[in-house]
């Protein structure tokens, strides 16, 4: 795999002849080798198709081809950064998230309404996501950005994960979510202290959160 973390802050990624990533644009930190950083407006590999349906669901965030034989150090914003290895696998997350991640993955969007029905469109209005969402899918790695580090929790059919949407990061596999209410009545007054959604992760996979719940 091209990424590693050399702090919580900083990846290391390594670029060789042939091979090429994307990342956000300024996420350069330093270089060395012969490397050389184009914008892409394509925004990844998936074709014109995907871009297009990137740009409508406002998941299009600006990317740079990253080519050449060097080394590259990525981070931004002074955001933490998690490094997630895909092998065929689907990872959903947040464009403004994706600090870089491999050529090999195809890059696409998914509507929230298909991934958790009606629910799933409110998560994504409860967690500040709208109403679409990004994915990678394929054989790679990808760097994502979070606030406050970053956790990664496994999903099994035997072990649901309830998460804060306001602290989900991404997750893949095979996951379904259902978003559910926890207020009762004395939250609806304003004198309770329980969170009043909660994102139900089930199926095969695993979830990544965060240690808060501030958007990027």
């Amino acid at each position: 795999m091209p990424f590693r973390e050399v702090s919580a802050k900083l990846v290391e990624a390594q670029v060789a002849p042939g091979a090429r990533l994307f990342s956000q644009r300024g996420a350069m930190v330093a270089y060395t080798g012969e490397v050389s950083f184009t914008p892409n407006i394509q925004g990844g590999q998936g074709g014109l198709r995907s871009m297009i349906g990137r740009r409508v669901a406002n998941e299009a965030t600006p990317l740079m081809t990253v080519e050449g034989r060097g080394t590259v150090l990525f981070g931004h914003g002074g955001h933490h950064v998690q490094v997630i290895n895909l092998d065929g696998d689907t990872l959903c997350v947040e464009a403004d998230r994706l600090l870089a991640f491999d050529g090999t993955l195809e890059q696409g969007t998914l509507f929230l309404g298909r991934d958790g029905g009606l629910m799933g469109m409110v998560r994504g209005q409860v967690s500040g996501q709208g109403l679409f969402t990004t994915t990678l899918m394929g054989k790679g790695a990808a760097a994502v950005m979070a606030h406050g580090g970053v956790i990664q929790l496994p999903i099994t059919p035997q072990s649901p994960v309830h998460v804060d949407p306001q602290a989900y990061v991404a997750h893949f596999g095979d996951v379904r979510n259902k978003l559910s209410t926890a207020l009762g009545w004395r939250e609806m007054v304003g004198r309770g202290s329980g969170e009043g959604f909660q994102l139900e992760l089930s199926g095969s996979g695993a979830v990544f959160v965060q240690a808060s719940e501030e958007k990027l």
